[in-house]
């Protein structure tokens, strides 16, 4: 089995946003906190794409699984 490790800005990238530091902090800005009892997915935010990326990576427990709980966890802070 490969092992892979996808970085905060890969996914930034993989959901076509802004994928530099700066891009990613004002994202953060902007978005934050995600109210308690929102799954990552439902957030308002997404487009229809990227919330099926987001809750079809998760679901089937894919390599992105592990970066899109960081961003879960960053949004909630």
């Amino acid at each position: 089995m490969d092992d892979f490790h996808h970085r905060f800005s890969d996914l930034f990238a993989q959901l076509g946003l802004a994928c530099d530091p700066p891009g990613i902090a004002a994202f953060l800005a902007r978005h934050s906190p995600l109210p308690d009892g929102v799954l990552l997915a439902d957030a308002t935010f997404w487009t229809p794409a990227q919330a099926t990326l987001l809750r079809e990576q998760i679901l089937v427990d894919a390599d992105w699984a592990e970066v899109i709980d960081q961003l879960n966890g960053a949004l909630r802070a």
